[in-house]
């Protein structure tokens, strides 16, 4: 996203602030592609787009992406790294992909820190005894299971807690109170999402014992949202959580200044949670092979796990039916791929992508053979919008693709940005091109990282659209002649 209104969609962010010097910071030392042999602009055969038209008609009547997510939330349910469940999730999907008839199914090993969740509890101790709803967030340390009694201290947004005093908060609870913006792009998660990541660091320099949010959603229910926060090196580490949107305006209204303030709020908060010992998770990756250029690859992600709260059914359930979907709806199709399209499903995004990292430096030699990718991460959809960096040899083939789009009311955006992703970002560093369909997010940070992401929030004619919308995009590249790097990439070899 870019900075100030953060417009430049959620997945950027999330890759920034979740993954951010994680992610971005090992990318680096990726292998720049090497240089290209010269090769023509990208151009999609007719054959090709008239497949398209049978590849929709039959996402349409039935992608079978609702049946992925049922099995998988049903199956395993949430899915965090470490635990029994994230072990039940990998045999899982090497399971789907071996049924689905796909190739060179394999793990590659995610080597991450641990951490669990336990006991969480919070309620206002005065002006009057009440229950709060939280949920500790991801790296969180813990009060322990006695907890800690403390007043609570209101800050606007995180750059108010950043201004405040050094040692004012001694012994105290930061709560930061930032609201989230309802858009269709997730534009509005990156300004609040900022508190969720450096709150902890940003309260702790000022002394606080602890740091609450308000819950990173636009919903009104009294259910907290979860999500990853970060420590620095060199600051203490406090307890972090987040309050149910409905609380933080509870809280609201008993701190705001007047003459019916009753005097400081004081909590009791628990959350016996803890960091564990490093562990090993596992992405997952499977191959439908290409019969002309099999070397050449066209990549669809999304991520395996879940937070723990609900069973993961739109984050990212629902990014990983559509992925196999999509793959199960191509290897269907009378017309032979020309290029191998590769599935796979990163492990451990929601904690810093670090699948995403493992997978970049593991296949950084081969980062030249991506011809594209794309990823599903961000809900159900409908897919509504899709954009990706135009340059002198790809304009012509996004043209086409954006135009076999248009029967599934998708528009075509801007073509001077990079395509947004989150797991695919060391990748895209090493220069794979990156198209990006934008599902619509207006309802998805309701339940995002909540209780409620359950299977009951998954439509199915709403996942078969955006089913459609990723294997006509995935195919048309699959079948394209010519490259969509940009010449420059081609010609220096660097990125």
């Amino acid at each position: 996203m870019g900075k100030g209104a953060m417009g430049r969609g959620v997945m950027r962010m999330r890759n920034r602030a979740v993954g951010a010097g994680i992610a971005l910071g090992m990318a680096t030392g990726l292998m720049a592609p090497a240089a290209w042999a010269a090769e023509s602009p990208a151009a999609i055969p007719d054959s090709a787009l008239s497949s398209v038209k049978e590849l929709q008609k039959r996402a349409l009547a039935g992608s079978g992406a609702y049946e992925v997510v049922e099995s998988l939330t049903t199956q395993v349910g949430p899915r965090l790294p470490g635990t029994p469940n994230d072990a039940a999730a990998v045999a899982w999907a090497v399971k789907a992909m071996k049924d689905l008839g796909l190739q060179n199914v394999h793990t590659e090993a995610v080597p991450m820190p641990g951490w669990r969740r336990g006991l969480e509890r919070a309620s206002l101790l005065s002006p009057l005894p009440q229950p709060i709803a939280v949920a500790a967030l991801g790296a969180s340390v813990g009060t322990g299971p006695e907890g800690i009694e403390a007043e609570v201290v209101r800050f606007a947004n995180l750059a108010e807690l950043q201004a405040a005093p050094a040692g004012s908060l001694a012994g105290k609870i930061a709560y930061i109170a930032l609201p989230m913006t309802r858009t269709q792009d997730g534009s509005g998660y990156g300004e609040a999402v900022a508190m969720r990541i450096a709150g902890p660091a940003a309260a702790a320099k000022k002394g606080a014992a602890a740091v609450l949010i308000r819950s990173v959603g636009t919903d009104a229910h009294r259910l907290p949202h979860t999500g990853m926060t970060r420590y620095e090196d060199g600051v203490p580490k406090i307890p972090a959580g987040a309050i149910s949107t409905v609380d933080a305006a509870q809280l609201d209204r008993l701190l705001a200044p007047g003459p019916d303030n009753k005097g400081p709020v004081k909590m009791k908060l628990v959350l016996d949670v803890a960091p564990l010992d490093p562990i090993t998770t596992y992405s997952v990756v499977g191959d439908l092979k290409g019969t002309e250029k099999p070397d050449e690859i066209v990549l669809v992600g999304a991520h395996l796990d879940s937070w723990d709260l609900g069973t993961g059914a739109i984050d990212d359930g629902a990014g990983v039916a559509i992925a196999l979907a999509s793959a199960k709806l191509i290897k269907g199709l009378p017309e032979k791929p020309k290029r191998t399209l590769r599935v796979v499903l990163f492990a451990a995004e929601e904690e810093g992508t670090y699948g995403a990292i493992a997978y970049g430096k593991a296949h950084a030699a081969e980062a030249d053979r991506y011809i594209l990718g794309t990823e599903a991460d961000l809900g159900i959809g409908p897919v509504w919008q899709f954009k990706m960096k135009a340059n002198a040899n790809n304009a012509g083939a996004l043209a086409t693709i954006a135009t076999a789009l248009q029967p599934l009311r998708i528009v075509k955006g801007r073509d001077d940005e990079e395509g947004e992703s989150s797991d695919l970002g060391p990748m895209a560093k090493a220069g794979m091109p990156v198209a990006e369909l934008s599902l619509d997010a207006t309802t998805y940070f309701d339940i995002h990282h909540t209780a409620d992401d359950t299977l009951d929030r998954v439509d199915r004619a709403t996942i078969d659209q955006s089913t459609a919308a990723y294997a006509s995009v995935l195919w048309l590249a699959m079948q394209a002649n010519g490259t969509f790097r940009e010449p420059a990439t081609r010609e220096s070899g660097t990125h």
